[in-house]
């Protein structure tokens, strides 16, 4: 690695993490996580301030000219109750850190860290982005709207994901599309309620509601491009009031996947077309709510192929890990300017670092914490100082 991490970076890091870790929070709710970043920062040294609720930007003004560069970190838990079996397993019921935006936090309290500390040989400025809510309702735009880009105006700006897709000790850099639009649908249909026993003088929505689930799927097994990717995924589906009663409303849920804006607007007008035919064929009338998510996070082709060089000539073992189809509004920084969404590898059989994110059992390997701050030293420092090219816009 081209960064040399002193122990005390490292192990406060880690000390920050489990102490997150105990303390979940939810999305906008991350009030003690803040106080936590800005704890750490005034002890460093870092100027900040808050920013979106309950987010933090800082700054790191190197004493040397060059380039301004944005490093986000999320910090929102999830809605899940924690069994990995962790020391330092959540101690709030129902919310846990179950993809590691505890790890992302205090990965970049460590890089704050390092560049402080070296901001006399620092080319530019780092802008450390600590967001809220990423896994929803979303905090990079309120963030974004509120100037985090703007002053000093970054002009490129990466973030870390920790991924078990990945041997701890390397990381992943992909580019073009690595995450998809993450897009939510409401469907609600309407028939008359009845009798079991005399089902001709009603119009049940159930079977209709079934055919609507199976017709969904012809979006990408027949209508779609099979090289692209789609995800048509059904959710929930509630109806019904006893077992002899006909039901007359159904409430059905789903996500809709893609890289492609063209195929997610399409996608969208065949999901309506199909639910008005299949209610239609069944005498009953459907409406369809779409609820636009965060949009595809694509990496910066130039910027992707330029970092990765940079970190392998500075030691880091560098992988290719295949885009996902989950979502990540870090999308609307790359949007603004060209971005870099790195994958962190966590990967460890020996102490069950396997599970994916989202799940009850995730568990991180700590040992992946030097890699992650040095990662982001990296880019910080191969942007700043021109290393990294900046790709036009």
């Amino acid at each position: 690695m081209t960064t040399t991490l002193s122990r005390e970076a490292v192990e406060r890091a880690t000390e920050i993490r489990r102490e997150i870790h105990r303390h979940p929070e939810l999305g906008f709710e991350e009030f003690n996580t803040q106080g936590i970043v800005e704890r750490e920062l005034d002890a460093i040294g870092v100027e900040h301030r808050r920013i979106a609720t309950t987010g933090v930007l800082a700054v790191v003004r190197g004493a040397r000219a060059g380039h301004v560069v944005g490093l986000r970190a999320d910090m929102d838990a999830l809605p899940v109750t924690e069994d990995s079996g962790e020391a330092c397993a959540s101690a709030v019921a129902g919310k846990m850190h179950a993809c590691g935006h505890d790890s992302h936090t205090a990965m970049l309290l460590g890089a704050a860290r390092v560049l402080h500390e070296s901001r006399d040989a620092l080319h530019g400025t780092a802008v450390l982005l600590f967001q809220p809510a990423e896994e929803g309702p979303g905090g990079a735009l309120p963030m974004i709207e509120q100037g985090a880009l703007d002053d000093p105006a970054v002009e490129a700006v990466a973030m870390l994901h920790v991924d078990v897709r990945i041997p701890t000790g390397a990381i992943g850099v992909t580019p073009g599309p690595v995450n998809a639009a993450a897009d939510e649908f409401h469907i609600e249909i309407r028939g008359r309620g009845g009798h079991g026993a005399y089902p001709h003088t009603s119009i049940d929505v159930i079977p209709c509601a079934a055919a609507t689930v199976l017709a969904l799927q012809n979006i990408a097994a027949r209508e779609t491009d099979p090289l692209a990717s789609i995800v048509v995924t059904i959710g929930t589906i509630q109806s019904g009031y006893r077992n002899n009663v006909i039901a007359d409303r159904a409430m059905l849920t789903g996500t809709l996947r893609t890289y492609d804006d063209t195929i997610r607007r399409d996608a969208q007008a065949k999901l309506r077309r199909i639910v008005d035919g299949v209610a239609a064929a069944y005498g009953a009338r459907a409406d369809v709510t779409m609820l636009l998510g965060y949009p595809a996070v694509v990496n910066d082709p130039q910027l992707a192929a330029s970092f990765a060089d940079y970190a392998r000539e500075g030691g880091f073992t560098v992988e290719r890990p295949a885009p996902t189809m989950g979502g990540e509004d870090f999308a609307y920084f790359a949007q603004r300017v060209p971005g870099l969404l790195i994958r962190l590898g966590i990967y460890n059989e020996q102490i069950g670092s396997v599970h994916p994110g989202h799940s009850p059992q995730f568990r991180l390997d700590e040992g992946a914490i030097p890699t992650g701050i040095a990662a982001l030293v990296a880019f910080a420092r191969g942007i700043g100082g021109g290393a990294i090219p900046i790709p036009a816009r």
